[in-house]
């Protein structure tokens, strides 16, 4: 197998129809952060964006899109924003080393956080497995909202009633599913930095290369792939709003967020079921909400999870040793944490009152 290193814009149109094609053929691998779209964006605002195009005589048969991060090392391209990680393949590859891929994109490491599944060749090295949240809409949004309420879930009737009293007391509910508006998505980027502060996490938001990939990612609209920005609306002003990535079969909910002050209405839930009857309506047949841990509100919304892995692959060579070191006590204490459901909560809420005390400060 031949392995050659690209940066993403270095593409050319046939391996970009490669690219998608393979995708269209392996339903799985149809995830908008795994389209060349996205790979593409990340190369404009981050230098250490590649992607490795592995080929067997005259056939291309994969795509392996990752980010430098150090001398010999890498990640995920688009690192932690990423929510579905891996190889872009032709049906029926199996002949691969996981470490032979690293040799041939001259990585002693590569980290991943959320490996789509039916990836033999990583699944050795995968030390934690997660459950992403699926909204599942191949039966439309009727469907799914049956499927919630068979399983004893009131959540699509209660959000309902309360989208009818925001209606009552504030003004009319509209929505718009794909919104162009620059200020709008400035709008959500503040919310969501605010929201970030306010639970005592890193502000996403303020690294410039994020700003920058978010700003790219709105204006994108290419075959298979699209930025997609919703909105929720009373009485004319807006209550809650969604910046996420799209492909023809599934939405992927990345910055979702609504303002404090209608907090009592639900907005937010509000937002994800209309944007599910709109995604619906368009043909998309999935919402991937994310991994659901420590998020109620992806339990209430859920008909199903997929697994996603998260691990390291290191080839055996003193900078993967060195890599060891620094971070192998890090993740292990980590992974506790998550694992713990006492544990996770303490340190949520530690997060929580830091947060507070970070926004009275302000």
């Amino acid at each position: 197998m031949r392995i050659t290193v690209v940066r993403p814009r270095e593409l050319g149109d046939a391996e970009l129809a490669a690219w998608r094609a393979m995708q269209a053929a392996t339903p799985r691998l149809a995830n908008p952060f795994m389209s060349a779209g996205y790979a593409r964006a990340v190369d404009q605002v981050r230098k250490g964006a590649r992607v490795a195009v592995l080929e067997e005589g005259a056939d291309l048969v994969g795509f392996f899109p990752f980010e430098l991060t150090g001398r010999g090392s890498g990640a995920a391209i688009g690192g932690w924003l990423s929510l579905c990680q891996g190889l872009v393949h032709a049906p029926g590859l199996d002949r691969l080393d996981a470490r032979e891929l690293l040799r041939g994109c001259g990585l002693a490491v590569w980290e991943y956080g959320t490996l789509v599944a039916g990836q033999p060749w990583f699944e050795p090295y995968t030390r934690r497995t997660l459950g992403s949240v699926i909204m599942d809409l191949s039966d439309g949004f009727a469907g799914y909202a049956k499927g919630l309420q068979a399983r004893g879930s009131k959540v699509v009737k209660q959000t309902r009633y309360k989208e009818r009293k925001l209606a009552r007391q504030v003004g009319e509910v509209t929505f718009d599913f794909d919104v162009r508006d620059a200020a709008s998505l400035a709008l959500v980027r503040r919310w969501k930095s605010e929201q970030y502060r306010a639970m005592g996490r890193t502000d996403r938001f303020s690294r410039r290369w994020v700003v920058d990939l978010v700003e790219l990612l709105h204006g994108t609209r290419e075959p298979g792939f699209a930025g997609c920005l919703s909105m929720l609306y009373a009485g004319g002003a807006p209550v809650a709003g969604h910046f996420g990535l799209r492909s023809d079969h599934t939405l992927i909910t990345w910055f979702p967020v609504y303002d404090p002050d209608y907090s009592r209405y639900s907005p937010g839930m509000a937002l994800h079921l209309r944007m599910a009857e709109a995604a619906a309506e368009r043909g998309i047949r999935e919402m991937d909400l994310g991994p659901g841990v420590g998020w109620r509100y992806k339990e209430e919304l859920r008909s199903h999870e997929t697994p996603v892995g998260e691990g390291v692959v290191r080839r055996r060579s003193p900078g993967a040793a060195v890599h060891w070191v620094r971070h192998a006590p890090v993740a292990r204490a980590r992974r506790t944490i998550l694992e713990s459901e006492r544990l996770y909560g303490v340190a949520d809420r530690a997060l929580r009152r830091y947060g507070a005390f970070r926004t009275r400060g302000r």
